[in-house]
């Protein structure tokens, strides 16, 4: 399931398109000397027991009669609420010939119980609900939402009424219906680049009838079969209270939660326990080689092993080991493979764990003019001397911190909590399993390491290769016909519903403003939710500041930022990051480039200096700048083939034009990227991302003074270099298109076609945008609206269609966007088109439907900034946009005074259907038919 919310439209600074015009053409600089910025010296970090000792999840548990446990963890930090729901149930329960079915039943349980009668989505928007979905596993199937407090008895009740009383509500259209949603989300998996390796990987790691032998998505033919009484006996089998964990995290006491669970879900009965498929884990009887083909830029090379899971007490030396290996950004493999040898493009290792066993995967994608085999035989050779050595006690430690520090910044949010404590009774039996994790792996040894690595790694290995080129014909299974059966009858029980409650204003930290010794504004908020500090140091610059035919030169530059300074080359930058347990992020949206930081505040000083660095003194070594060429180049060449890239960058192209700093996506160009010299990344350098052009936005537990004292001493001596500052100079934006049009890009055997269409709005990102806002909602960025009622729940079609206004410094383009199976392609644009039409013509916006856009822009606010990083993103949007620090605190006043009139007048302003440009990207045969039928002009163009 998907949740589609304006707080990413109203954030917006980089998703979908660059904001500027040119800039003058950038002159070739000289080698600047490295500037020493005065700065503490480097501290040693906090010690990693005392990061553990920050994770701290006080809790108690209870059962109610029907044996459904209940977690509650108090956080009154907001007034809100998180609820979890985890069954005990995932697709490792599903026999032979039901392959789905755990899924298709997440689905079904979105769609109206017996006293909920209508799409929970909507229920959920209605109350205000943040960071919900469902989500189906092998192991597990889970229900989340975040509420605002006084709605949570309305939340209970609806997540009561689809565990205790969904069946009178479950007939055939729904279940028709979503499980064409469902094998439309497959067909968009399977869609992408490597989208079928998943199976081949199952198929081949475990034998026919092993528990995790097929994917969660399923077979398509077993989609097909699945009955109505076959759906409804799986509920009865698998969803009572008995097989079940609620856990309940923030505003909310003990008392409160047993007498709130026990009126809703005490009624309930107990029904058959699931016992949880047994899984042991299987060794190949030899290596295996397999090798496929399809639509990618370079040959990826994969290794895979199943390996023990979450119950394993060698659970932290295979996720640590794999870690050291290939999953830091320090790691032996990224190491001598990319940044020594150079043979490689990017490596990866990782273990994902599960209940019963877990999944070992290294990948490694070859660099271009490399031999594969060369890479291959290297990559074994450096798994092989790990396997016999096993990793240095500092590798550990690096490993262990960057674990402890991700479970530190969970602390904020209500629904990291509730998972922490579910998931560890669910699998392991113990609500504190978190805990006990984090120190055995604040505790494993490299010797417990070496022999986890020589037992698990030194079997037999799936070796798997990925070449480019044309993948086989996509057929999807057909049903075999099914056994005719009853219907499952059940008597409804009706409930009375409780009342939406009252509204929770959002309390907004204050933002105090002030300025660094050299001028640089800071802005800061307090926030002492968890011992974090969030640093956002932001210029204006962006990829805007590309000129026509060099785009994609601010994010080589912001991508060169951390890859060697004048003192600390590419690795000891990546070292020094995990030691401190900190995030340090150059990148770049449309109108800014940015280099973030969240540190632990404990180890504040050193992280701020690690960061002045990197941002003062990047040395653009010819070899960090060859090897990060070859990664960006690789990027562009993946885009080129991955569906809604392709679809991304004609559509910007198409709106804007060629020569438009908008015209283009963050990662630019291949043929410049090629082109790009060192000068030319030290001369943007020089121009942009200096001084004079920055501004510091913080929010941390630690008070002003002392953060204030520290940035001061990091970056307080900062002074721009003696070249001229850049200009961004906007020039007019593109006029709307005058009739509707199609830009078609073909990409044979896709079983979807990606739609992006849209238009240029005469909208300004610095006005009041609340009505335009609604209007979208009730177009497509609500789950409540009209395109996804349409073509997800009405038509089947589409997994995730939406539509957003696409905020940018100086224009506002609006985005229509659908991923929608094959056959079905025209008449999607056709469904569109009419949707759109309607809502400004005779099908304008209900009272209810804007009802439903009030309810949940002003009831999601509290539970929108419950972490440091919200708050920040939203500072740094309010400077972007020239809002008041309070402006999230004026919205729900701006919603509540919306009427059906200005809603329709700011829809009208907005769009206008005889400009809308519609970008497909899908396989010609089968479209091209398709689109000729509509009467629009279609050109096709290649990817570019």
């Amino acid at each position: 399931m998907t949740n589609l919310t304006r707080l990413s439209v109203l954030l917006a600074t980089s998703a979908l398109a660059a904001c500027a015009t040119a800039p003058q053409q950038l002159a070739v600089a000289p080698q600047p000397q490295p500037v020493e910025a005065v700065v503490p010296a480097p501290v040693e970090p906090a010690p990693l027991p005392s990061l553990v000792h920050e994770v701290s999840l006080p809790h108690e548990t209870f059962t109610l009669d029907n044996g459904l446990t209940v977690l509650v963890h108090e956080d009154h930090k907001a007034p809100v609420v998180g609820f979890g729901i985890w069954y005990n149930v995932g697709s490792k329960d599903e026999p032979k010939g039901k392959t789905g079915f755990a899924h298709l039943f997440e689905h079904l349980m979105f769609y109206g119980s017996e006293n909920v009668r209508e799409p929970i989505m909507s229920y959920l928007q209605n109350v205000g609900a943040t960071d919900w979905n469902g989500t189906t596993w092998f192991d597990r199937t889970n229900y989340f939402e975040t509420v605002p407090k006084p709605n949570l008895e309305r939340t209970l009740f609806m997540e009561s009424d689809r565990m205790g009383y969904l069946l009178g509500a479950l007939d055939q259209k729904r279940l028709d219906l979503q499980r064409g949603v469902v094998q439309n989300e497959k067909r968009e998996g399977d869609n992408q680049p490597k989208g079928l390796v998943e199976y081949t990987v199952l198929e081949t790691l475990f034998p026919e009838g092993h528990p995790y032998h097929h994917s969660t998505i399923g077979s398509m033919a077993d989609l097909d079969a699945a009955s109505l009484a076959d759906v409804k006996q799986w509920f009865l089998d698998k969803y009572g209270p008995n097989n079940a964990i609620v856990s309940l995290s923030g505003d909310i006491t003990v008392d409160e939660a047993k007498a709130l669970m026990n009126k809703y879900f005490g009624a309930i009965e107990r029904r058959k326990a699931n016992n949880p498929a047994q899984a042991d884990v299987p060794t190949l009887p030899h290596d295996v080689s397999i090798v496929m083909k399809d639509r990618i830029p370079t040959v990826e090379i994969q290794r895979h092993w199943a390996v023990p899971g979450l119950q394993s007490p060698q659970l932290a030396a295979l996720d640590l080991g794999a870690s050291v290996l290939g999953g830091l950004a320090s790691s032996r493999l990224d190491k001598i493979l990319v940044r020594d040898e150079k043979l490689a493009v990017s490596v990866s290792a990782n273990m994902q764990p599960f209940h019963r066993i877990g999944f070992m995967e290294i990948d490694a994608d070859v660099k271009p003019g490399v031999d594969p085999a060369v890479l291959e035989k290297r990559l074994d050779e450096i798994v092989a001397d790990y396997i016999a050595n096993g990793p240095t006690e500092d590798e550990l430690k690096r490993a262990a911190t960057q674990v402890v520090a991700g479970r530190v910044r969970g602390l904020e949010r209500v629904a990291s909590q509730n998972n922490a404590l579910a998931e560890g009774l669910l699998y392991n039996g113990d609500s504190n399993f978190y805990r006990r994790q984090l120190e055995s792996y604040a505790s494993v040894t490299p010797a417990e390491v070496k022999a986890a690595m020589q037992q698990w790694l030194g079997r037999p290995v799936l070796k798997l290769t990925v070449e480019p080129g044309e993948r086989p014909p996509y057929v999807e299974a057909k049903a075999k016909p099914s056994k005719k059966t009853a219907d499952i009858k059940v008597p409804v029980v009706h409930r009375e519903m409780p009342p939406v409650g009252a509204s929770v204003p959002l309390d907004f930290p204050d933002v105090a403003h002030t300025t660094l010794s050299n001028g640089i504004k800071l802005a800061y908020a307090h926030r002492a939710a968890a011992p974090v500090t969030q640093v956002g140091l932001s210029f204006d610059a962006g990829y805007a500041a590309d000129a026509p035919g060099r785009r994609g030169l601010q994010n080589m530059v912001m991508s060169l930022l951390d890859e060697g300074t004048a003192k600390r080359t590419s690795q000891q930058i990546a070292e020094d990051k995990e030691r401190l347990g900190a995030i340090l992020a150059p990148g770049g949206s449309a109108d800014r480039s940015t280099v973030s930081l969240s540190a632990l505040s404990a180890n504040l000083a050193p992280s701020l200096e690690l960061m002045a660095d990197v941002v003062r003194n990047a040395a653009f070594n010819t070899g960090d700048v060859e090897r990060v060429r070859g990664q960006l180049v690789n990027a562009v060449q993946e885009a080129k083939t991955t569906p809604a890239s392709m679809a991304q960058r004609e559509y910007m192209r198409q709106l804007f034009g060629d020569t438009h700093p908008y015209g283009t996506t963050a990662i630019g160009d291949e043929e410049a990227i090629k082109a790009f010299t060192r000068d030319d990344l030290i001369a943007f350098k020089d121009r942009w991302l200096r001084p004079d052009k920055a501004e510091l936005f913080v929010v941390s537990d630690r008070p002003l003074e002392e953060v204030k004292a520290e940035l001061d001493r990091a970056f307080g001596n900062w002074a721009p270099p003696s070249v001229a500052a850049g200009q961004k100079q906007f020039g007019t934006v593109p006029a709307r298109a005058t009739a509707p049009r199609i830009v078609l890009i073909n990409r044979p055997g896709s079983p979807q076609s990606v739609i992006y269409g849209g238009e240029m709005t005469p909208l300004n990102p610095r006005d009041d945008l609340t009505a335009s806002l609604a209007a979208s909602d009730v177009l497509g960025s609500g789950t409540f609206s009209r395109i996804n009622m349409n073509l997800r729940e009405d038509k089947g079609w589409a997994y995730s269609p939406y539509s957003i206004t696409v905020l940018r410094e100086q224009a506002v383009p609006y985005l229509i966007s659908a991923a929608v199976q094959a056959d079905r392609t025209g008449d999607s644009i056709a469904e569109l088109m009419s949707i759109v039409n309607g809502l400004l013509g005779d099908k304008k916006i209900t009272q209810h439907e804007l009802d439903l856009s009030i309810a949940s822009a002003t009831g999601e606010l509290p539970g929108q900034f419950q972490t440091s990083d919200a708050v920040l993103g939203a500072m740094e949007s309010n400077a972007l946009y020239g809002r008041p620090d309070n402006y999230y605190e004026l919205i729900a006043d701006r919603y509540r005074s919306l009427t059906q009139t200005q809603v329709d007048q700011a829809l009208a302003q907005m769009l206008d259907p005889n400009a809308l440009v519609f970008v497909v990207v899908g396989d010609a045969a089968k479209v091209k038919p398709q689109l000729a039928k509509l009467g629009l002009p279609v050109e096709e163009v290649p990817a570019r």
